[in-house]
């Protein structure tokens, strides 16, 4: 495994549960101590995470993820891979749903092209990039922000207001993408706000597309939101052909695509 996706794959885990251990990076990516000792030192002078005795915890351990803008910086060639194939799985004429996140953003932009959908959305990114888009090439889709409480940072929308209006739909598919997917645990958040809009859009869509950069593979996190069976369609990078955990999530899943 290259150093640069290492790295990456450590984040993620941080992402997940706000901290990682040692013995747990050893163990999750096969490496030696001496190993996971020069990646924490790198992470720590990056200023991505923080060393503590015994591994690495996030700088706020109550968001855990990094910033958008920090976040959409890594892995964007694979995020614009996932997102181009995504958009390979849709039809004019369909009613989608679409949470909050990097990867999104970047369907978001790719979505531009696609004329003829009913796009309905709590990031308030993507809806900015598609009206903008939609007034430049006078495409026919309608687009969609449920309203709620902004969540800081975030530019998304959450709470009640957006389950309620959420409720009021009926999506073709719901394009999720996650903080974690495992095959036995399924698609996790670790904000239980992301979570629970999550939950909302795949339980009133007919199909579930997750979205996951392959540091995502095999991490779950703090909030489950949808279990493995109530997924329709993975879609990951390439980076994920040799991970044990896409072995494992092509042997339950209905269809995985590689980009």
């Amino acid at each position: 495994m290259l150093r640069e996706t290492r790295l990456h794959r450590i984040l993620a885990l941080i992402a997940a549960n706000g901290h990682i251990s040692t013995e747990r990076l050893i163990k999750e990516l096969g490496i030696s101590r001496e190993t996971a000792r020069r990646d924490i030192i790198e992470l720590e002078n990056q200023g991505a995470a923080k060393r503590v005795h015994g591994g690495l915890v996030a700088l706020d351990s109550s968001t855990s993820e990094p910033p958008l803008k920090e976040r959409k910086a890594r892995l964007e060639r694979e995020k614009r891979a996932i997102a181009q194939a995504a958009v390979l799985q849709l039809q004019q004429g369909q009613t989608v749903f679409m949470d909050a996140g990097t990867t999104t953003t970047a369907l978001a932009e790719e979505l531009c092209t696609m004329p003829g959908l009913t796009i309905v959305t709590n990031s308030l990114r993507a809806a900015i990039i598609l009206s903008e888009k939609d007034e430049e090439k006078k495409s026919d889709s309608t687009v969609v922000l449920v309203g709620g409480r902004i969540l800081a940072g975030r530019e998304q929308t959450c709470g009640e207001a957006v389950i309620e209006e959420i409720q009021r739909w009926r999506a073709d598919v719901a394009i999720l993408s996650p903080v974690g997917l495992d095959a036995h645990h399924g698609a996790s958040s670790y904000l239980p706000e992301e979570a629970a809009v999550a939950r909302s859009m795949a339980q009133r869509a007919g199909r579930l597309f997750i979205l996951a950069d392959h540091t995502k593979l095999g991490v779950v996190s703090r909030i489950n939101y949808a279990s493995p069976r109530e997924i329709s369609l993975l879609i990951t990078d390439t980076g994920a052909a040799e991970l044990p955990a896409l072995k494992e999530l092509k042997d339950i899943l209905p269809k995985v695509v590689l980009a």
